[in-house]
This record gives C-alpha cells, sequence and structure tokens, in this order.
C-alpha cells in the first residue's frame, strides 16, 4: 500500500470513527442533558433518534450526490456540515436546539460516510489491497461505536454534556484541513443522468419515516397508532419509489443492481450482523450502570477491552480472507457472533464485569471486525468507479437500519421480558431482560450464519483494465484475489470470466 493511499485511508478511517462515536455517544450524556435543561423523557430520547433519523434518510441520495457532484467535495461537506451543526450542539440551552442539531449532524454524517466509502473504493483495488484497507476502515468503525459509551462516560463525568459536541468540532476541523492535500480530487460522474428528483425525493423521504417509526417503537411501543401510521406512510412512499424508478429514464437507484445475488444478499448479512452486535453496546453500558451500579465512566471502560480486540482483529483480517476464503471467514464471524451473545445472556444481577461481561465481550470484539470487513467486502465486489456512490450508499444504508432494527427489537424484547419478570428486585428483572435480548441477538447471528452460506462470489474483473484513480497494483494481483474469494466455490477463478449474478 502506497505511503500516500495509507494517509488517504487513515483520514477517511478517522472520519468512519467519528461518526459511529456520534451514534453511541449520547446514549451515556443524554440523562445529563435532561436533568441540566429540564428535558422530558419523551423529548430526550429525540435527542438521539433524530441523528438516526436523518443520516438513514440521506444515505441513497449522498451516495448519488457524491457520483454526481464528486466524492471529494460532497466528503468536505459532509464533515463541515457535522462540525457546524456541533457547534449548535455546544451552544443549545434547550430540547428544540438539541434535536435541531442531531439532526443536522445526522445530515452531516450521512453525507460524509456515503463519500467515504465510495472514495475508498476508488482508491483500493479489488482484492487484498481492498480487504486491508476495509478492515482498518471496519476496525476504526467498531472501536467508534464502542468508544462512544467509553467516551460519552468519561466527558460527560468530568467536562459535562456539552463537551461531547465540542469535541466534535475540534476533530471535524482537524479532519478537514488535509482533505486537499491527502484525498484525489474525483471527476464527477458524466453519464447524463443528473439527479432523479422524484425518486430522491420518495425515497429519502420514505427511509426517513421508516427510521421515526423504528426508532418510536422505543416510547410508543409497536402497536402504537403513531408507530402504525408512520410505518404504513414509510412503506407507501418505498413502493412509489421503486414504481419511479421502475419508469425513469435514469434512476436514483437502478433496479436492475438488485438482481445482483451477491450484492442482495451481502447487504441483508451486512444489517443483520448490525441487528445483532448494535445493541449489545447499550445493552451492556445499561446493565453495568443500572444493576451493578457503576457510574457512567466506569460504565463506559467497560467496552474498552472489546474495542483493542477489534483493532487487533482487524488488522490481520485480510491475511484470514486470503487463507480461508471470504465466505468461510463471514460465517465463521457469525459464529463467534452467536457464541458471544448466548454467552453474554448468561450474565447475573449480582455478577461483575470480569466474569459477566469481559469473557464474551472478547469474543464479540473477535467477531465483529471478521462479519464487517467481510459483508462490506462482499457488498462492494467488483463496483466500478461510476457506481462507487451507489453501492456505498447502499451497504451504509443496510448498516445503518440494521443498527436502528436492532436496537428496537433487542430494547423492546429486553423491556417485555423486565415487565413480564415475577423478580421482587428490579435489577434481577433488568438482568432477564437483558438475557433474553442477548439470546434473540444470538438467534439472528445464527440466521445469519445459515444465510452466509448462501453467498456466492463472483470473479474479479479482468486484470488488465483501469477502474479510477489509485489502480496501483499489478495485473496479476486481481487474479490472486480471485482464488481467495473463489476458494469457498465452485466457480472458476479465470479473471476473464464473470458469473452471471442474478435470481436463482
Amino acid at each position: 500500500m502506497r505511503a500516500d493511499h495509507r494517509r488517504a485511508l487513515a483520514l477517511l478511517a478517522c472520519t468512519q470513527f467519528l461518526l459511529l462515536l456520534d451514534t453511541s455517544v449520547i446514549n451515556v450524556a443524554a440523562p445529563s442533558m435532561g436533568r441540566d435543561l429540564d428535558i422530558s423523557p419523551a423529548a430526550l430520547s429525540w435527542v438521539a433518534n433524530a441523528y438516526l433519523v436523518s443520516f438513514g434518510g440521506l444515505l441513497l441520495l449522498s451516495g448519488r450526490a457524491a457520483d454526481l457532484l464528486g466524492r471529494r467535495r460532497v466528503f468536505t461537506a459532509g464533515l463541515a456540515t457535522l462540525t457546524v451543526a456541533s457547534v449548535l450542539g455546544t451552544v443549545a440551552n434547550s430540547a428544540a436546539m438539541l434535536i435541531t442539531a442531531r439532526a443536522a449532524q445526522g445530515v452531516g454524517a450521512a453525507m460524509a460516510a456515503a463519500a467515504a466509502l465510495a472514495l475508498l473504493l476508488m482508491l483500493f483495488q479489488d482484492g487484498p489491497e481492498r480487504h486491508r484497507a476495509l478492515g482498518i476502515f471496519a476496525a476504526m468503525a467498531g472501536a467508534g461505536g464502542a468508544a462512544g459509551t467509553v467516551l460519552g462516560g468519561v466527558l460527560t463525568s468530568w467536562l459535562g454534556w456539552e463537551s461531547t459536541f465540542a469535541m466534535n468540532v475540534l476533530v471535524g476541523i482537524a479532519l478537514m484541513l488535509p482533505v486537499r492535500r491527502l484525498l484525489p480530487a474525483d471527476r464527477p460522474v458524466a453519464d447524463g443522468r443528473g439527479i432523479d428528483l422524484p425518486g430522491a425525493v420518495t425515497v429519502t423521504l420514505g427511509l426517513a419515516l421508516l427510521a421515526y417509526a423504528l426508532v418510536s417503537t422505543g416510547e410508543s411501543g409497536w402497536r402504537a397508532p403513531e408507530t402504525l401510521g408512520t410505518g404504513a406512510a414509510a412503506l407507501l412512499l418505498l413502493t412509489v419509489f421503486a414504481g419511479l424508478e421502475r419508469r425513469a429514464a435514469h434512476p436514483l437507484v437502478p433496479l436492475e443492481i438488485f438482481r445482483r445475488r451477491t450484492l442482495r444478499l451481502a447487504n441483508l448479512l451486512a444489517a443483520m450482523w448490525q441487528m445483532a452486535l448494535f445493541p449489545m453496546f447499550f445493552l451492556v453500558s445499561l446493565y453495568l450502570q443500572a444493576v451493578l451500579g457503576h457510574e457512567p465512566v466506569i460504565g463506559g471502560l467497560g467496552l474498552l477491552p472489546l474495542s483493542l480486540v477489534v483493532v487487533v482483529t482487524a488488522s490481520f483480517a485480510d491475511r484470514l480472507i486470503g487463507r480461508f476464503g471470504l465466505r468461510a471467514v463471514m460465517t465463521a464471524g457469525f459464529v463467534l457472533v452467536a457464541v458471544g451473545m448466548a454467552w453474554q445472556s448468561l450474565l447475573t444481577a449480582d455478577g461483575s464485569f470480569v466474569t459477566d461481561v469481559l469473557p464474551p465481550s472478547l469474543i464479540l470484539g473477535v467477531a465483529l471486525p471478521l462479519v464487517s470487513i467481510t459483508t462490506n467486502v462482499a457488498a462492494t465486489l467488483g463496483t466500478e468507479e461510476r457506481e462507487a456512490g451507489l453501492a456505498s450508499g447502499l451497504v451504509n444504508t443496510s448498516l445503518q437500519f440494521g443498527s436502528v432494527i436492532g436496537l428496537a427489537v433487542l430494547s423492546g424484547v429486553a423491556a417485555a421480558r423486565t415487565g413480564a419478570s415475577d423478580a421482587t428486585d428490579a435489577g434481577v428483572a433488568l438482568t432477564e431482560g437483558f438475557g433474553t435480548a442477548f439470546l434473540v441477538g444470538a438467534g439472528i447471528a445464527v440466521l445469519a450464519g445459515l444465510l452466509s452460506l448462501r453467498l456466492v462470489l463472483p470473479a474479479l474483473p479482468p486484470a488488465g483494465g483501469s477502474r479510477g484513480p489509485g489502480r496501483t497494483g499489478t495485473a496479476r494481483r486481481p487474479q490472486l484475489a480471485g482464488r481467495h474469494l473463489n476458494r469457498t466455490t465452485n466457480r472458476s477463478p479465470h479473471p476473464h470470466t464473470r458469473p452471471r449474478e442474478t435470481d436463482t
């Protein structure tokens, strides 16, 4: 990997770390915000949820905008939006200002996330080099999710909740400064398509309403009119979007892309690992604080060992893929997720961090980069330069909605089991709820592992063609990568044969 590519990757990976950190940091800081500004529990939940709604709703549009306007330009605009929104959050003195700041942060995060992955796909060719880059990218994402809980506790306890926003201002500026020096200036895709405005409006509103409906379940419940009505409106808009795309001359998302079996299944698996794993960060932190009585800073630091294991495992995940094949590593990752979540379900009300949380969290720390890297690789295999933003938007949308659905479902399961418990001790009842939620997460991982066995990996494109800036590997590297990828299939690894990816 060239030195300039390493520096560009460091910038993109640090951005991904920040965006995932912002998803979880608010969970620890929110109670202090509520106390200081006298915010009701219902309004306080939207301080966290507004970010998820705007983030999830705008990822597809952001991916297309990155292709159309230039990835570096959209990436920089996203960081700038996130930074300005964080300034607003730092000085917020009401629930309305906080929610507005969080929604604007989500807009910036969607732009930066879609453009960051598209830039990575441009810089690194299919094969071991891209696997290594995606490994680092995924490690920083996983570490960001866990570090959000850690930093949320540390900053809130020591400097106040305002510091969680101020941190974004400083980091956002630091990330923007070297953009022009480290990232290549890509040209917008001149395909004559422009923006499919009806498609953009319907899919953005549909995804935003779907995210709204899902995150509302924590407050209103699955059967509440608000949840059902918003969910129905979201499905209607997404159905209209699909109809518009079939008839559009230049669709925002060409529906024929979903004929690619590998892409469909890889995006589903990306969502499923988030469904299983993302809620664990929130529930474990809650267990450490609400049941074991630790301070927020200790509850956050409890996930630090997991973050360290994620980084270490991701550093050699590309070698595992090269040795055993992509599908085998993916399946092994889902098996480890299932084992870790099942072990986590055995926690007790009178337990401790060392006996109940640490051992399974280390297993999950190994599993997280394995499933995240392999699903990202599979979802972006053979991506052409003109499709980089679209592929990025699709997989980021899958990941985002996987986390939202997982948190809604597993939190709902935990709440329902806690409410139905016969235990007189609140800590015991909460622990029973957490344990049941972790078992559901293990079940999702088992199902994902079985589905991963059906993944058929196409051979990589011919070795001779250039596919955008940064393609610096030798002609033979794609052939070698193709052999690694196809080791787990019966398909020919010959670089000039590419199996059709259609419905089967």
